[in-house]
């Protein structure tokens, strides 16, 4: 068995590994790198490997940085089955040609300004490009094993990260095993189910996030509640860039909770300002095995909020509520592109409001560098003054910080013969290295990109 590091090395982006046993080839994951522009470039660069090679993709889960490369490896010659959970698949109809639309409108704006130095600026894959993927996914249920032509087989786990996403457990014709965790949830979450236990594992791929920092034991309802309450009392706007998976809806879950507790005004408004985020929250009624929430509280949680679905709706929110008081939660949750970037522009520059940054922030993304301070943020080609209060709720994380992966990890029987750490900035690989190794004395390594590793 060869296994090949084809992304989230040393970053947290560009999830792709590559498996290639009893003459079959099966990638894990397939996601787009983000953040500083050296690894976005990659996303143009093309891969080693003819995908017409490739006899099957299966996918942790739907975020982006794991699912966002998919259009442009069919696009590439790839045709083969791509498999995931159900839950998975609904969120990469919405997830995926958003992505397209959202390329699509960036490169007619740069063309537009003349701010791109590539003439004409094109878009790594359209909307259109996205949905023609559509036919090639199965879903797959959790616990069920998956046989494949040649003697490959896998089953996928629930992860607990976000809607649907699984742990990958895939094993060769000789019945060596390889565990992919994918991104990993956390114990105890109020919405999602806690990640399923796992037993055994020749060898096993583990994401490191958080890997070098422990979440903030502060109830992430009480730090939004201060925020809220803080903000609306000097007539100011919250604008929070949020994951349009996962986060959006654990936002909306504790801003109901709040308003039903009275613990911030009834009458302030909510806007849901990403289309994307308002059909992955209506999905969380329609899979509603899959978390913790029961019906009623489901649905409560999506009615808090005004969806705004149109550019017209989204452009209203500013032009006829500007000194309200309001919470706009929107898209991307690193703030690297969509609805929220005009948000930005609208209410960073006033001192009464506040950018509340509620998710990882990758190093070099636009909302990583408002995290560190920067006092002047370049968006769609010009700089704007940030002068609103930028706040951090690192407790809302939907990834398990180091104890917890350890916790995680306690419940295999034996020690993997090999674990290989990624998905994380390399301070992170290398801290959840020492950890692992402190704590469970297993053998650890930290894979660069390309790296080639025979099992």
């Amino acid at each position: 068995m060869k296994l090949t590091f084809l992304g989230a090395t040393q970053t947290v982006t560009g999830s792709k590994y590559l498996v290639e046993a009893d003459d079959k080839r099966v990638m894990i994951d397939c996601g787009l790198f983000q953040g500083y522009k050296n690894l976005r470039l990659r996303n143009w660069e093309k891969i080693p490997i003819d995908p017409r090679s490739i006899d099957a993709l299966i996918l942790t889960h739907a975020h982006l940085d794991h699912s966002g490369y998919i259009p442009k490896l069919v696009k590439s010659g790839f045709k083969g089955p791509i498999y995931c959970s159900s839950a998975t698949f609904d969120l990469c109809k919405i997830l995926l040609p958003d992505s397209g639309h959202i390329q699509e409108a960036d490169a007619r704006r740069a063309n537009r300004y003349g701010y791109s130095k590539h003439k004409p600026a094109a878009p790594l894959y359209s909307e259109k490009d996205a949905r023609d993927t559509f036919d090639l996914f199965k879903t797959v249920d959790f616990e069920r094993k998956v046989e494949l032509p040649g003697g490959i087989s896998f089953s996928l786990h629930n992860a607990g990260h976000i809607l649907g996403a699984s742990f990958i457990r895939l094993s060769s014709s000789k019945g060596t095993s390889i565990l992919f965790s994918g991104d990993l949830g956390r114990q105890h979450d109020p919405i999602m189910k806690d990640p399923a236990k796992i037993s055994s594992c020749d060898y096993l791929v583990v994401e490191s996030t958080y890997g070098n920092r422990l979440h903030d034991e502060t109830a992430p309802i009480e730090t939004l509640a201060r925020i809220i309450r803080e903000t609306a009392e000097k007539g100011g706007t919250i604008v929070i860039p949020a994951f349009a998976v996962g986060r959006a809806q654990s936002l909306l879950f504790y801003i109901n909770k709040l308003k039903s507790e009275n613990r911030i005004f009834d009458s302030i408004p909510v806007y849901l300002d990403s289309p994307m985020a308002i059909n992955a929250s209506k999905l969380m009624c329609h899979h509603i095995k899959d978390h913790k929430l029961d019906p009623n509280t489901c649905r409560n949680m999506c009615d808090i909020a005004t969806y705004t679905r149109t550019v017209e709706q989204s452009k209203a929110i500013y032009s006829e509520n500007i000194n309200i008081p309001k919470i706009i939660i929107s898209a991307s949750g690193m703030a690297t592109g969509g609805r929220v970037l005009h948000h930005l522009k609208n209410y960073i520059g006033d001192r009464r409001n506040t950018i509340l940054l509620a998710g990882f922030q990758a190093n070099g993304t636009r909302g990583d560098r408002l995290a560190k301070g920067e006092q002047n943020v370049k968006i769609h080609g010009q700089n704007w003054p940030v002068k609103a209060r930028i706040e951090i709720l690192d407790s809302m994380s939907a990834h398990a910080d180091y104890k917890e992966i350890l916790s995680w990890l306690r419940d295999l029987k034996t020690p993997p013969q090999k674990t290989f750490v990624v998905h994380g900035e390399l301070s992170a690989s290398q801290k959840m290295s020492e950890h692992i190794e402190g704590y469970l004395n297993w053998n650890t390594t930290i894979p660069e990109h390309g790296q080639v590793e025979l099992l």
